[in-house]
């Protein structure tokens, strides 16, 4: 079980990949988008963003816009990392696969692929080690629980 599971992680990470570069190129088109319009206004990106306030929309959307640019710059970076890697490398950069928004979406549409590669069958024997280690262990701290445990009168 925990060998197919496994084994399913580069497709997953691929698709993950894919609409990782998809986000990003939509976020930097709000980003570009903003800077143009403080440009024109002859302000730079802080400078506008501190003017963005006194009522209650600007207020709310100057937090918008900074978690915006916080989000592309973020996701510009998990890109560049996952994009150049292995499914290996992807393995180890694990926390890179941190937006909800975009695993979401890969999740809801995800179809599981037969691990027809090397990569793949290595990811479902990793996967079926781990596994069976983790069942052994815990197999035998409840031989020794019950082990250590007094009989009862």
């Amino acid at each position: 079980m925990v060998g197919a599971f496994s084994a399913q992680f580069p497709e997953f990470s691929q698709q993950y990949v894919q609409r990782l570069g998809g986000a990003v190129d939509e976020l930097r088109l709000v980003a570009t988008d903003f800077d143009q319009s403080t440009r024109d206004a002859g302000l730079t990106r802080n400078q506008a963003l501190a003017q963005m306030t006194g009522t209650a929309f600007l207020d709310n959307r100057r937090c918008d816009m900074t978690r915006t640019f916080e989000r592309v710059a973020r996701l510009e970076s998990d890109l560049i990392i996952l994009s150049d890697g292995s499914s290996l490398t992807r393995l180890v950069n694990f926390a890179r696969f941190q937006d909800r928004d975009i695993a979401g979406k890969v999740l809801v549409v995800f179809q599981p692929a037969l691990p027809l590669t090397f990569v793949g069958l290595g990811f479902a024997l990793g996967g079926y080690v781990l596994g069976w280690g983790f069942l052994t262990a815990l197999s035998s701290v409840s031989r020794r629980r019950q082990w250590f445990q007094k009989p009862q009168a």
